[in-house]
Order: structure tokens, then C-alpha cells, then sequence
């Protein structure tokens, strides 16, 4: 089995499609007609991917997303919002901004959703070395898949302790929007630049409430660099 994944849609017909192709590409799947149920499962049953719609009932999707990020046994779950037809750029921001890791509109074809996910999850999954980084006093712990400075845990959602872990790997060095989207997101499909922007923006923010956001540099016309700490850049 490749993944646990919880489907919430009230619509029955797209709950079903959805859940029966995903199982068909080998995962498990339970689903959830609106968001109170979709927190009962979570809570009985860790998802590794929630694939959410942007209008499901039973509260705010933005809020439900926020929550799973800021609770730390769901705080590594990937997210996909699935928005309308008629969403804006805007909406997009907003859902990336909350914690998704992406977002698909609805009349996606099933194809589509299906390499998102898989593009997601790969992303999502633990890294295989356990080498432990340290610099300015921030430490990141990929064993234990923990982030913290001065004793604090910093939460961070899949993607974007992937974006920290390649900026700590590649201290120093200048990478474009482009490159990253490389590195980071891989080869999901149809990711823009500003997904980087906004990515980077939101872990500046998760950094920042142990002082470490200036850490990522914006080098104007090139891309974004993390800063190296020569002095102790890694430990054991």
C-alpha cells in the first residue's frame, strides 16, 4: 500500500471517483462527506494525504487546514484543496498560504489529481539520511523529522520542511524560482514560481518566532539563498 489517504467531498459522486481510482493506484482510502467527520477520522486514524474540498461543509477549509498544520500529530500531513472553477488567484494563495502543498481545480481530470498525489507524496516522504544540521542555532533533525532553536519546536508543514531541508543542504548558494521548483517540488505538474514565493514566505514566518527568518535572503533577480554558518554548520 503506497499512502493513507482521506477524501472529503460531499458530493458522492466525485467522494466515489475519486476514492476508487485512488485505490486502484494501490492506496488506502476512506472518505468524508464534510469536515466534522473528515476531523473524526483524522483523529482516530493519522491520514499520510487529505485531498479537501474547497467549499466542503462542516466549517472553513482554510480553518480545517490550519489546524491540521498547527497540531503536531498532523503536522506533516500533505494537503491538496481541490478549489472551483471559478477560483482566483487569490484563493490559491490563500490555501497555499494555510498550509496546502497544492491545489487543483475541480474540473481536473482524475489523471491529474492522481500525479499530483503521487507528486505530493514522494515529496512528502522521509528523507533518507539521518545527518543531523545545525546553523545559527536553529537544528534540523531529519531522523526525527524535528525542527527546532532554543529548545522551541518549529512546525513545519511536508513541503515546507523539504524547501528547509534543501536551503540547510545547499547553505550559501543562490538558486532561481525555477531551480527550486526542480529540486523541491519535483516533477508534480503544473507548479508556477509564485508557489515558490509563497512557500518561502510562509516558512519565513514559521521561522520568525525564533528569530531565524532572516536566514533566507532574497537575492533581487536571481532567487533566494540561506545563509551558511561556518561556524558550526553541522553536528552529530
Amino acid at each position: 500500500m503506497q499512502g493513507n489517504i482521506l477524501v472529503i467531498d460531499e458530493d458522492t459522486a466525485t467522494r466515489d471517483l475519486l476514492a476508487v481510482n485512488l485505490r486502484h493506484a494501490g492506496y488506502s482510502v476512506a472518505c468524508a462527506g464534510n469536515l466534522g467527520e473528515a476531523r473524526s477520522q483524522a483523529s482516530e486514524s493519522r491520514p499520510d494525504l487529505v485531498l479537501v474540498d474547497h467549499l466542503a461543509k462542516g466549517g472553513n477549509t482554510l480553518s480545517f487546514t490550519r489546524q491540521l498544520r498547527c497540531d503536531q500529530r498532523t503536522s506533516g500531513v500533505a494537503i491538496i484543496v481541490i478549489g472551483t472553477d471559478q477560483s482566483r488567484e487569490q484563493d490559491t494563495v490563500a490555501a497555499l498560504e494555510c498550509g496546502a502543498d497544492d491545489c487543483v481545480r475541480r474540473s481536473t481530470s482524475v489523471g491529474e489529481v492522481l500525479a499530483r498525489v503521487k507528486a505530493v507524496m514522494r515529496r512528502s516522504a522521509p528523507q533518507h539520511h539521518d545527518e543531523v544540521m545545525e546553523a545559527w542555532g536553529l537544528r534540523f533533525d531529519p531522523a526525527a523529522r524535528r525542527v527546532s532553536a532554543h529548545g522551541q519546536e518549529i512546525v513545519l508543514c511536508a513541503l515546507d520542511y523539504r524547501l528547509l531541508r534543501f536551503f540547510m543542504t545547499h547553505a550559501d548558494r543562490v538558486f532561481s524560482r525555477a531551480r527550486l521548483l526542480d529540486e523541491v517540488w519535483g516533477d508534480a505538474v503544473c507548479v508556477e514560481e509564485r508557489s515558490v514565493d509563497i512557500h518561502v514566505g510562509r516558512l519565513r514566518r514559521a521561522l520568525e518566532v525564533t528569530g531565524h527568518t532572516d536566514l533566507i535572503e532574497t537575492v533581487r533577480g536571481m532567487g533566494y539563498r540561506f545563509r551558511r554558518d561556518d561556524t558550526n554548520a553541522r553536528v552529530q
